[in-house]
C-alpha cells in the first residue's frame, strides 16, 4: 500500500489499523533542538480522542503517546521521531456482520476491488483511528511553528444548516477559551448549543450529520508555498482532503468568489504607516497568491460528510453481488467535526512546517547548500 508518507523535508509516515496493536507515526526531517513538550503533543490527542463527551463515540482509547527515538533530554536531535499509540479498546465482534457485506459510502467495495481483500473490523487502514498518529505529529510540527510565532485555530464553524458567525478580531488565545468550553468545539458559545442539540437529536434517531470545520493561520510571513504543483493552497486541500470524511475544501472567498467580479474580488495593496508592512485591505484571496503567501492570514474551510455508519437498516450487496441488507452497530460517532478540528489543526501545521524549511534550504548561502 503506497500513499502513507506525506510532506517533502518534514515529512511523516503513519501505521497501523483500528483494530491492531497499534497505530504510529515516524517524523523525518524535524529540526535538532527543538523543545518537544510531551504535555502539549498529548492535550493535543486528547482532543481528538474517542470517549470525551456524550456526542462522540464512546470506544475507550487513553490515545497515551510514547516516544520510541529522535528526543533526547526534551529535545530533537534531528533524526526520526518515532511516536506509537497502543489501541486499548478494540471490539472487532461489532464488525462480525459485516465480513462479506459492503457498507454504503464506505471503503469497503473500493479496497476489496483494489486490493482483493480487506480488513472488516472497523475499516482496517482506512478507519480514522490512523487520524491520531497525523495529530501526533502535528503536534510536533507546532512546536516547530512556535520558534516562527505561527498561530493557528480552527473551530466547527457550522452543523447541518447551522452555521455559526464569523470569528471576531480577538487574540486566538480567547477563541480558544470558548471553543475549549463547549462539547461541539464551536468558538462561538449559542451556536455550540445548538448544534449540541441537533447533534444529540440526530443520534436518537440513529442517523448522522455533517458539517464544517474553519480554520485561521496568523503570522505566517510572506514568501512561503511553490508556484506550480505545490501552491501553498494545493499541499493544505491535498492535507485537508486525505483526512476521512472530507467532501471539500475552499479557501479565501472559495466557491464565493465565482460569483463576484474581479473589481469586488482583488485585494487592493498599501503599507502600513505604522509597521511598513505591505498589506491588502481586503482578503478575498485568504492569504495566498500565485501559491504562495502574501503576509495576511491564511483562510480556509473544510466540508465533512455525514459518518457513513448510521444505526438504521440499509439495502446493500454482499461480495458476490447478492441483495443484502446492513445496519450499523457498536461505537460511532454522530458527527465526526468536533473531533476532527485537532485533524484539521494538525495537517495545517504539517504543511506550513514543511513549506517553511524548505523555504529555509532555497534560502541559504550557495556554500552551505553544497
Amino acid at each position: 500500500m503506497a500513499g502513507n508518507t506525506f510532506g517533502t523535508l518534514f515529512r511523516i509516515s503513519t501505521f497501523g489499523e483500528s483494530h491492531g496493536k497499534a497505530i504510529g507515526v515516524v517524523i523525518d526531517g524535524c529540526p535538532p533542538g527543538i523543545d518537544l513538550d510531551m504535555g502539549f503533543v498529548q492535550a493535543e490527542l486528547d482532543k481528538r480522542r474517542p470517549g470525551q463527551s456524550r456526542i462522540t463515540t464512546q470506544r475507550k482509547e487513553s490515545d497515551e503517546v510514547q516516544i520510541l527515538s529522535g528526543v533526547f533530554e526534551g529535545k530533537s536531535t534531528g533524526t526520526p521521531i518515532a511516536l506509537l499509540i497502543a489501541n486499548q479498546d478494540q471490539r472487532s465482534k461489532d464488525y462480525d456482520h459485516n465480513t462479506s457485506v459492503y457498507r454504503p459510502s464506505h471503503a469497503d467495495y473500493t479496497y476489496d476491488a483494489k486490493y482483493g481483500i480487506r480488513d472488516h473490523r472497523g475499516g482496517g487502514r482506512s478507519s480514522a483511528r490512523e487520524t491520531a498518529a497525523r495529530v501526533a505529529a502535528g503536534a510536533v510540527a507546532r512546536l516547530v511553528l512556535n520558534r516562527y510565532g505561527i498561530e493557528l485555530f480552527a473551530h466547527v464553524s457550522s452543523v447541518g444548516p447551522l452555521d455559526a458567525p464569523a470569528l471576531p478580531d480577538v487574540p486566538l488565545s480567547q477563541l480558544l477559551g470558548v471553543r475549549e468550553s463547549n462539547l461541539v468545539r464551536c468558538a462561538h458559545e449559542h451556536t455550540a448549543w445548538q448544534m449540541t442539540e441537533l447533534i444529540e437529536s440526530i443520534r436518537k434517531d440513529g442517523d448522522t450529520i455533517g458539517g464544517q470545520i474553519s480554520c485561521i493561520i496568523k503570522n505566517c510571513p510572506a514568501g512561503i508555498g511553490e508556484p506550480v504543483f505545490d501552491k501553498l493552497h494545493a499541499d493544505l486541500g491535498k492535507a485537508m482532503l486525505s483526512i476521512n470524511a472530507v467532501h471539500g475544501f475552499e479557501y479565501g472567498a472559495g466557491f464565493g468568489g465565482s460569483r463576484m467580479r474581479g473589481s469586488e474580488h482583488n485585494d487592493l495593496f498599501s503599507t502600513n504607516p505604522a509597521s511598513g508592512k505591505i498589506e491588502t485591505g481586503t482578503n478575498h484571496s485568504g492569504g495566498i497568491q500565485g501559491g504562495i503567501s502574501n503576509g495576511m492570514d491564511i483562510t480556509f474551510k473544510v466540508a465533512f460528510k455525514p459518518i457513513a455508519t448510521i444505526m438504521k437498516v440499509q439495502p446493500t450487496v454482499d461480495a458476490s453481488g447478492a441483495p443484502a441488507e446492513i445496519k450499523g452497530k457498536g461505537r460511532h460517532d454522530p458527527c465526526v467535526v468536533p473531533r476532527a478540528v485537532p485533524i484539521v489543526e494538525a495537517m495545517a501545521a504539517l504543511v506550513l512546517t514543511d513549506h517553511l524549511l524548505r523555504q529555509q534550504a532555497l534560502q541559504l548561502p550557495a556554500a552551505a547548500k553544497l
